[in-house]
């Protein structure tokens, strides 16, 4: 800064200062940090989404209890699935950790899993099918799992935008100097019952 003070005077410092600024952005210098934060802010929705389906489930296990009290292996196993879900701990640094990601993602596939075959034995009993409050509980899961897959695909997309501009020009040589502490993010994979939201049906609205 001092040898750029006695080279030019305050007013000329400034330009240099602007014209050095627009030529690292125009250069890719910000799209690293940039697609890093959106990654982050993509995370953040998938969490939301998977906590607001954690917060349903207490209320639909305990309706489903009412009038199915012999399913207690299906309800125990979705208790127990999202207390597992529920309890890995999480937060940015997930998202560059193929372990704990894929730990995390392990988790909520299997309450998918189990939360089907609650949604499914719920079929045998009609007094709990008609049940307002079920059919209320029923109607959340499933706008939360569209929700879930919807926020899901969002992140994928962010993180293969981050992931590109790690490997190509310009930014391949940020990440490989300034940024080389950015790694790459983990996606979400595909599978049967991790973007198959539970199938929900209501058999006894149409009798």
């Amino acid at each position: 800064m001092n040898a750029l003070a006695n080279l030019f005077p305050r007013p000329a410092r400034l330009t240099v200062a602007l014209a050095m600024a627009v030529l690292l952005s125009a250069c890719g210098y910000n799209a690293i940090p940039t697609k890093d934060e959106t990654v982050k802010a993509r995370w953040g929705d998938v969490q939301a989404q998977y906590q607001r389906r954690a917060d349903l489930i207490p209320n639909l296990v305990a309706t489903v209890q009412a009038y199915a009290q012999q399913e207690r292996g299906v309800l125990t196993a979705v208790t127990q699935a999202r207390a597992s879900a529920t309890h890995i701990s999480v937060d940015a640094s997930t998202i560059n950790d193929p372990a704990q990601f894929q730990k995390f993602e392990s988790a909520q596939n299997q309450l998918s899993g189990v939360l089907g075959r609650l949604l499914a034995i719920s079929e045998n009993y009609p007094q709990l099918q008609s049940n307002q409050n079920f059919l209320a509980l029923q109607a959340q899961l499933e706008g939360t799992e569209n929700r879930i897959e919807i926020a899901r695909r969002d992140y994928n997309d962010a993180v293969r935008d981050y992931n590109t501009e790690l490997r190509t020009f310009p930014g391949v040589i940020w990440a490989h100097t300034v940024f080389s502490a950015s790694k790459p993010a983990q996606e979400f994979q595909a599978t049967e019952n991790a973007q198959t939201a539970p199938k929900v049906s209501f058999p006894n609205l149409s009798k």
